[in-house]
């Protein structure tokens, strides 16, 4: 009966799904040549909305986010990766904040509003078997968000956990993506049970995902900090993560 129940709302999720990203891609094509900040504000719409539409599905979201953090500003934000739906939850919730992603080359063709939104929108496509240009197109995201004073996020996991577990951060491109962007204090987030929605690769999506995301204190900057400040909002997710799954901790999911 679950499995039932999970195809029955799987296929009007996939629905909304496909029709939210086709809506955006036609409307960011539309504005994109005229205003930037136009074509992020659509973009930012787009990951809004996505969030609404797993809630057909019964995803539940609880989203913890520092008081400090202030709108219209620009951050460095620091997190691991459980799935694509994090950067709608990043996005979504940090409207105001345009933050760029560092994504893998491979997601910039095909998929309609996504791919539009990382090639046209400012943010890092990388090769992960090419390191230097990977590293000089992370440098060139950060300086410009920097720049125009929006966000940059960087999963310094390197590819999404499929079980949830915490891999190990791959220091280079954070602390080049810091260095880069050396006056955006940094943010860092935890995320938890957003990797469940992909279990089986969305055919079908479970019914009931709990996904829990807490945007922690800005970290301030000062010069040269990059690498200690990398650590630290390392040691702010693990210890995140370790508290949640805490025995007698609320469970993720």
């Amino acid at each position: 009966m679950r499995k039932v129940r999970d195809w029955l709302l799987t296929v009007p999720l996939l629905v909304a799904f496909g029709l939210t990203l086709l809506v955006f891609d036609v409307a960011g094509r539309i504005v994109r040549p005229f205003s930037l900040r136009g074509f992020e504000r659509v973009m930012g719409g787009l990951q809004r909305c996505l969030m609404w539409v797993f809630r057909i599905g019964g995803t539940r979201m609880q989203i913890e986010r520092s008081p400090l953090i202030e709108p219209r500003i620009g951050y460095a934000l620091v997190s691991n990766h459980q799935s694509l739906f994090d950067i709608a939850v990043i996005g979504g919730v940090l409207f105001s904040n345009y933050p760029k992603y560092v994504a893998k080359k491979e997601l910039g063709r095909w998929l309609p509003s996504i791919s539009l939104n990382l090639r046209k929108g400012g943010n890092a496509l990388i090769d992960r078997r090419d390191r230097i240009a990977s590293l000089r197109a992370i440098t060139t995201m950060a300086r410009t968000a920097q720049e125009r004073d929006v966000s940059v996020v960087i999963f310094p996991e390197g590819t999404r956990s499929r079980d949830g577990a915490l891999g190990g951060f791959k220091q280079a491109g954070t602390k080049m993506m810091l260095e880069a962007a050396d006056r955006l204090d940094v943010v860092p987030v935890a995320i938890d049970g957003s990797w469940r929605l992909l279990i089986h690769n969305m055919l079908p999506v479970p019914f009931g995902i709990r996904i829990k995301v807490r945007f922690g204190d800005p970290i301030r900057r000062v010069r040269g900090d990059a690498e200690a400040v990398a650590a630290s909002a390392e040691a702010w997710i693990r210890d995140t993560l370790a508290g949640w799954r805490t025995p007698g901790a609320e469970p993720a999911t």
